[in-house]
């Protein structure tokens, strides 16, 4: 049975059986009455060697003679046992040894080129498409074994030399060449570093080593004349023909189909190689200075300092390559910072070093940075992330590590810190971003949330960690809390998000679930009903209708809101189509987040979704913060002024609570803002409160827009309103955000009462809720 290594393990059978019919030839020579002594001289030596022969020739049948390795092999071992039979046969006619050279030389010289184009057929065929630099290393240690034979030889080679250039002595140097073939061989092999050299190769090596020892002891001994025929020296060539039998063999048995073995992992210095063979070599040329060796010792020594100082150059190169790889696998491209491969290396090995020490990991994402790249391209959003990591890395110790996960994520590991100071880390680390970037030329402010967990409490390991870091980081921008530190009950939101993050996706790739509610805006002075305000509801199939506080966030932390924007835009305009055919042509009123708003495609859109729909420029009103407004003043007015030249109207939305200069109204392409609900509900009880809306409502229209008044719940807020001059206003006193056709039946029932302005029933407007209804109206 085969071992894995495809060596079979009854060749020891094998040399039994070639021992066994040597002694069944000595006994036929003995019952045939030859004489003992001339039959062993003659026949067994020839015997003895035509059985690995005919080994050989059996493994090349079972091979089916697809295996060149296997046949070249067998013809070197073939060769070499017609030469040596021709000299024995030759011994009983001339009564001496044949001359030389001989035919016989002729079958022992074709055994070196044979068995080596065997040895190159099966190295190839183990290991193809091998490396340069492999196959360089195994010259090298070629030529360095090389050039110590030829030194070893140096007597014959040196004697053959003396002579007078004949066939004899092309026949003498070819003997002490084809054996250097052989050792550089077998040293090439050996050499190969992604070859397992193991038990299919040993014979092998082990029949090449013996061959090739075998001829240089008898080389050296006919040089001195000390030779002497039928010692067991003469048995080395029979041991190495052997040995190559049983290569073959258990190549054959093999097969060449069998698997590829693994490569051994290339664990020694890459320097070995070329640091051995410059010392052979070195070492050569110092013996050349103090014998006289053969000049080919010395040119070989020459060769294999050249050829190890070569390599040691591409060492050196490969090395200053690897390094480079080791540090690129470990280093963020775009910003320099350890990557997330070296933060599982760095962090794993600190997180068990310290053991029981606390340490923080903080994970850190920016807030709507898809907003960035896809407003102003993936370059502004690389650039932004570099000053990011800049930043954070001037606001850490020495010991602490910073490293980006990927995207817009960034985390860092700080020793020795508790709560309080992972807190403060935190606080410390937003701080440090509030200040505008400047990109593309434009002033762009950014925002993260930080979810922390601790080791030990939260977890040892990295993996733990950082999910829980996560989990942590998705509430801190749930909450709008800018960090958050993970606590056990929080994992149970986690699965819950994700899950609706997915169902967002599915709902905003078909539009189905999502629908408007509309809340009409009255004018004060006519009771007319001349616009609504689009409010955005998610129809989910099995929670029922969401508002918006249910999802929005998620919309933004999943990048989604251009998505939604597209969908409610598209759902908008459809519905003032209908309006419009039914002879109702109302302004609709979209609230459009400051993500979306930084699409410098936006005004193309709308207009291309306005000219698809044949509607006028008129239609539609877009409601924006002031928190966009205030924070890149310059990007906002491009935008909205080309909005503005397109007919579109703009209205600030929840005007008064963003805390800022009002000296945008003066710069910026606006025509209304919506006074916020905070501002409306306490004019009944408050006259500090009313005077303040009434010097709002005198300061828009001094600028010349119209002021409209959000969450009007009561008749007293109403009327108020109404006497300070306030233009329109919207509210559960008039009507709750309800969907189109509701609307509808509200408008109908409300001309039928043909006096709009005052309330006719119920202290509200036709179609209004409970008065004063503390509920907060749901953004969309």
């Amino acid at each position: 049975m085969r071992s894995s290594a495809g060596y079979d393990p009854d060749h020891q059978a094998w040399l039994l059986w070639l021992l066994g019919l040597a002694l069944v030839g000595y006994l036929i020579a003995l019952a045939l009455s030859i004489d003992v002594n001339a039959a062993m001289d003659l026949w067994l030596p020839i015997l003895i060697q035509w059985l690995p022969a005919a080994v050989c020739w059996v493994a090349v049948y079972r091979s089916r003679r697809r295996s060149w390795e296997v046949l070249f092999s067998a013809a070197a071992v073939t060769a070499f046992a017609s030469g040596n039979s021709y000299y024995y046969l030759a011994l009983p006619v001339t009564g001496s040894a044949p001359p030389f050279p001989s035919p016989a030389d002729v079958g022992y010289l074709s055994f070196t080129p044979l068995i080596l184009i065997a040895l190159t057929v099966a190295v190839r065929r183990r290991l193809p498409g091998l490396g340069w630099s492999v196959w360089l290393d195994s010259v090298l240690g070629s030529l360095a074994a090389a050039s110590v034979l030829a030194g070893v030889l140096s007597p014959v080679l040196l004697t053959a030399e003396a002579g007078s250039w004949s066939l004899a002595t092309v026949v003498s140097l070819a003997y002490p060449l084809a054996d250097m073939a052989m050792v550089a061989a077998v040293i090439g092999i050996i050499t190969l570093q992604d070859l397992r050299v193991g038990r299919q190769w040993m014979p092998l090596i082990a029949a090449l080593v013996i061959f090739t020892g075998t001829d240089v002891i008898y080389a050296l001994q006919v040089a001195a004349g000390t030779y002497q025929p039928g010692t067991l020296l003469d048995g080395g060539w029979d041991v190495g023909l052997a040995l190559v039998a049983v290569w073959v063999h258990g190549w054959a048995r093999a097969g060449i189909g069998a698997p590829r073995p693994a490569p051994v992992p290339v664990t020694s210095a890459p320097l070995a190689v070329p640091s051995v063979a410059m010392a052979t070599g070195l070492c050569m040329l110092v013996v050349g200075t103090q014998t006289h060796v053969t000049t080919l010792a010395v040119v070989l020594a020459g060769g294999t300092l050249l050829g190890a100082a070569v390599r040691t150059q591409v060492v050196f190169r490969q090395l200053v390559q690897m390094a480079d790889l080791r540090r690129q696998a470990r280093v963020d491209e775009l910003t320099g910072l350890p990557n997330r491969r070296a933060l599982y290396t760095d962090a794993s090995t600190r997180l068990a070093a310290r053991g029981r020490q606390q340490q923080a990991l903080l994970l850190l994402d920016l807030d709507k940075f898809k907003e960035v790249n896809d407003s102003l391209g993936h370059h502004a959003g690389d650039q932004l992330l570099v000053e990011v990591g800049r930043r954070l890395r001037e606001q850490l110790r020495d010991g602490d590590l910073l490293a980006r996960l990927g995207g817009d994520e960034f985390a860092v590991l700080v020793d020795n810190a508790d709560h309080e100071l992972a807190g403060a880390v935190a606080v410390k680390l937003r701080q440090a971003l509030v200040e505008p970037f400047a990109l593309e030329g434009v002033s762009l402010r950014t925002d993260v949330s930080i979810g922390i967990a601790l080791s030990p409490e939260h977890g040892a390991g990295l993996s733990l960690l950082l999910r829980r870091a996560d989990v942590a980081m998705y509430k801190a921008k749930t909450a709008r809390s800018g960090h958050h530190i993970y606590v056990g009950k929080d994992d149970t939101h986690g699965d819950a998000r994700l899950r609706t993050l997915e169902e967002l996706h599915t709902a905003l790739a078909t539009g189905d679930q999502v629908v408007l509610h509309y809340q009409p805006k009255i004018d004060l002075a006519t009771g007319d009903v001349r616009g609504v305000e689009a409010l955005v509801r998610w129809d989910h199939p099995t929670r029922g209708l969401l508002y918006p506080a249910a999802f929005l966030y998620l919309v933004e932390e999943g990048g989604l809101m251009r998505s939604l924007t597209q969908v409610v835009l598209e759902k908008a305009l459809d519905q003032a189509v209908t309006w419009r055919s039914n002879g109702t042509p109302l302004t609709i009123a979209v609230n459009v987040s400051a993500s979306s708003l930084v699409d410098a495609d936006l005004p193309e859109n709308i207009a291309a979704l306005l000219t698809a729909r044949g509607l006028p420029p008129t239609a539609l009103q877009l409601e924006i913060t002031e928190e966009f407004l205030m924070a890149d003043r310059d990007r906002a007015r491009g935008i909205l002024t080309r909005l503005r030249d397109q007919g579109i109207q703009i209205a600030v939305d929840d005007f008064g609570t963003g805390y800022s200069s009002l000296a945008y109204l003066r710069e910026l392409p606006v025509d209304e803002l919506k006074l916020d609900r905070s501002f409306i509900f306490p004019m009944a009880d408050d006259a500090r409160a009313a005077a303040l809306v009434a010097s709002t409502i005198a300061l828009a229209h001094s600028l010349g827009l119209r002021m409209v008044a959000e969450g009007v719940e009561d008749h007293v807020a109403y009327t108020e309103l109404a006497r300070h001059g306030c233009d329109q206003a919207q509210g559960f006193y008039m009507s709750r955000p309800v969907p189109a056709a509701e609307l509808d039946h509200w408008l109908t029932a409300r001309s039928s009462l043909g006096i709009p302005s005052q309330a006719t029933h119920s202290g509200g407007e036709p179609g209004s809720g409970t008065s004063r209804s503390p509920t907060t109206r749901p953004r969309g």
